[in-house]
């Protein structure tokens, strides 16, 4: 079974006509007059302006700033637009896959981004998660890391916000697992990694979790030793679907770890219902706990939770002794932050 969300959006490069269609007569009269103002040559009927052009991405990298500045959000994304050629005719059923103006213009402005998804031009730091029983280095969290052609690196922040609005979530939250785990087996890590994974992006764990579980197995990874992180956890609203995505995981023999907690899991019930092995505390929380009267309160009502369900709670970005020591004194089994160590390409094995 193959998962039409897998597929990766791309404007073909050969002679084409480009159909302009919106329901609403006015936009479509002014999409006339914008291609009158460009000099070009254009057919209107009804709902459907079209012309013809030799290369449909060239047409849009040209005429980029042009659109952006003619055209608000709301009519860009109004603006459906299809691509016919050869391979793809114009008919009442496909007029229906017609694609938002919006998004042929993400495109050539997120080029950089497909780039980085279609050569796979990412790679995983590494920052220690300290066992506060020994001090020792319990595990990792894996952080992908885009790399552009020159070298320099793409943060995940930039990455998941140009994935979201060109609807790549699946495709891009897929290339990070799976390179986590790829990078995990190079690095020869012993110890506990943490990889993080969109819940939204999963229909069915048995089709789209496919290619993980494979490389896992493939790699020869000890599951237990493997803690799949969500994230984006204030976006999840259908909570039995998560709990499939979440056992299925744990039929694999995997843990699961809940991030942002106290962010977007700020519901107690939640955490009770899903029963991760690992809670992460937001780092909101944490940051100056020391000194917040408040934020202690919330962290030792999520520590007393944590104990009487059996479940580790770790905080992140402790970035001060003063955070930690007052962690220590409510009671924590795991840390992370740049108190410790940076995430880095190389994995550090001593602190």
């Amino acid at each position: 079974m193959k998962c039409k969300c897998t597929q990766t959006f791309k404007i073909c490069q050969q002679k084409s006509n480009l159909h302009f269609i919106s329901l609403v007569p006015e936009l479509s009269r002014k999409f006339s007059q914008f291609l009158q103002k460009l000099s070009l040559d254009f057919k209107i009927e009804e709902s459907i302006v079209s012309l013809e052009v030799n290369n449909p991405k060239q047409f849009f990298e040209e005429n980029f700033d042009a659109l952006k500045a003619y055209f608000n959000s709301l009519e860009l994304k109004e603006i459906k637009v299809y691509v016919e050629n050869e391979q793809h005719k114009l008919s009442f059923s496909t007029i229906l896959s017609a694609k938002p103006l919006e998004k042929f213009l993400n495109f050539i402005e997120d080029r950089t981004f497909f780039d980085i998804l279609e050569n796979r031009s990412i790679t995983s730091h590494f920052q220690p998660i300290i066992d506060m029983s020994n001090n020792s280095i319990f595990g990792y969290e894996a952080l992908v890391r885009g790399v552009m052609p020159n070298g320099d690196l793409v943060y995940p922040d930039v990455l998941f916000e140009k994935s979201a609005r060109n609807d790549m979530d699946f495709n891009f939250d897929r290339l990070c697992r799976e390179n986590a785990l790829k990078t995990t087996a190079v690095k020869k890590v012993d110890a506990k990694v943490f990889i993080n994974f969109i819940p939204t992006t999963i229909y069915d764990p048995k089709f789209c979790l496919a290619s993980t579980v494979k490389w896992a197995n493939q790699l020869e990874f000890d599951p237990k030793n493997i803690v799949f992180e969500v994230v984006e956890t204030q976006k999840v609203k259908d909570t039995e679907h998560l709990k499939t995505i979440l056992n299925y995981y744990r039929e694999q023999g995997f843990l699961i770890a809940l991030d942002d907690v106290g962010e977007g899991y700020s519901s107690l019930n939640m955490i009770i219902d899903l029963k991760p092995d690992i809670i992460k505390v937001d780092r909101n929380i944490i940051n100056n706990i020391d000194k917040d009267e408040m934020k202690r309160s919330v962290y030792k009502a999520l520590r007393n939770l944590a104990i009487e369900n059996d479940i580790k709670i770790l905080a992140e970005g402790v970035e001060t002794p003063y955070e930690l020591a007052t962690l220590k004194s409510i009671g924590l089994d795991y840390a992370q932050g740049y108190y410790f160590a940076k995430p880095s390409a190389e994995i550090i094995r001593q602190i």
